[in-house]
């Protein structure tokens, strides 16, 4: 019986036998792509295939970085890399180091060298740029008359806004001539001196979009005078004229959203406005309101039939208070009156004649108030309460009065 060998040195064994063959380790190899996956982990899993068989391919995250496009199914590539077993399935892949799209590099080139150019000349630069008019009348559109493309721009144009003219340019967007088919259309929306312009198409390969790609094209649209939104492919096609236009859209249903503004929610913001305004209108009149009755508070303070009330009231007042002060006078008067009234009455000679008391005086009316006055053989005149007598004075006696009352 011969030798017999455990499956991991078997494997172990064509390992050696592929590493050792360089054409193995350099090989460039053509097909489609097909079970396209791409791994959490940065590797891309996918197989190659013709007509006439399959191989699995890997390509390691750390070599990702030379893909400058998306590896999807159907693609026709080129693949570099090398041929090794797999020892833990034993099975052989083609673990590729770079990947190119295959018949599609001098396009390629050409659109590299294009991009290149032109941003040179600063045509993609931002200050060239022009603003999209939020509020627009008319849209021109230059695509083809027919495809999802225009059917989409249209229909979600007329969601967003009804009143909105659409104008179309039933330009040639494929094949020879369709550049010059985009150019005459931006150039006659331009002198019908639309709002905005859409310029794109649905997807396709690079070929079908290569149109977009064209000197003419991205010149005619930086020269043009009315802003452009470019719309060509799906989100992940890049042409030249999304770094010209003035906008680039992922699709055209994106143009047509970002071309027209949605009237209902313009008129959303009218209503917000409305109930805004009218809020501000109705405080404003209450403000006024309040504002017109202090005035007008004030305007009767200050009415002269006000101030005549005022006056007379304050008039009122103080013909009260002199009245009061006139009768508190006349009764502090009449007090002192009556006081003098009674002082005057006890000095009133007929008080003193009613007293016992009489009044001396000469014939003459001189008043007799000291025996110095008389010398005796003086007639004198004696007033009494109820009459007079007349005397002569026969004798005069001298004596301090005050002093014999005082004893």
């Amino acid at each position: 019986m011969g030798n017999v060998y455990s499956v991991t040195q078997v494997n172990n064994y064509i390992k050696n036998m592929f590493t050792q063959d360089f054409l193995l380790q350099g090989l460039s190899i053509q097909g489609e792509v097909s079970n396209c996956k791409y791994h959490s982990s940065g590797h891309i899993y996918f197989t190659l295939k013709d007509s006439g068989g399959t191989l699995a391919c890997i390509m390691f995250a750390g070599y990702r970085k030379g893909l400058d496009f998306v590896l999807t199914e159907g693609q026709q590539v080129i693949v570099t890399g090398g041929v090794d077993v797999y020892e833990r399935d034993g099975r052989y892949q083609l673990y590729a180091r770079e990947i190119r799209l295959a018949g599609l590099g001098r396009l390629y080139e050409r659109y590299e060298a294009l991009k290149a150019e032109l941003q040179d000349m600063g045509m993609f630069a931002a200050e060239y740029k022009r603003p999209i008019p939020k509020y627009v009348k008319t849209v021109g559109v230059v695509t083809a008359p027919t495809g999802a493309a225009v059917r989409d721009i249209i229909q979600i144009s007329m969601r967003r806004n009804p009143f909105v003219q659409i104008i179309l340019y039933p330009a040639q967007v494929q094949g020879e001539g369709a550049a010059e088919s985009i150019v005459q259309g931006i150039r006659a929306l331009e002198r019908l001196k639309v709002d905005v312009m859409i310029v794109g198409r649905g997807g396709g390969s690079i070929e079908d979009l290569w149109a977009f790609n064209e000197r003419m094209v991205a010149e005619a649209v930086f020269d043009c005078s009315v802003p452009i939104i470019s719309a060509v492919g799906h989100e992940t096609d890049t042409t030249i004229i999304d770094f010209v236009s003035d906008l680039r859209a992922p699709t055209p249903s994106a143009a047509a959203e970002l071309a027209v503004y949605d009237v209902r929610m313009f008129l959303s913001q009218i209503e917000t406005y409305q109930g805004a305004l009218s809020s501000g209108i109705i405080q404003k009149i209450e403000r006024y309101r309040v504002a017109t009755e202090q005035y007008k508070r004030l305007l009767q303070m200050k009415h002269p039939m006000h101030q005549i009330r005022v006056q007379r009231q304050q008039l009122m007042s103080l013909e009260e208070r002199l009245q009061s002060a006139m009768k508190h006078q006349i009764e502090y008067k009449r007090s002192e009156l009556m006081l003098k009234i009674s002082q005057l009455k006890g000095l009133s000679p007929l008080d003193k004649l009613e007293q016992g008391l009489a009044y001396v005086s000469c014939p003459d009316g001189t008043s007799i108030h000291s025996v110095r006055q008389v010398e005796e053989g003086n007639a004198l005149n004696i007033q009494l309460k109820d009459g007079s007598v007349q005397a002569v004075v026969t004798g005069k006696e001298h004596m301090d009065v005050k002093e014999k009352f005082s004893r």
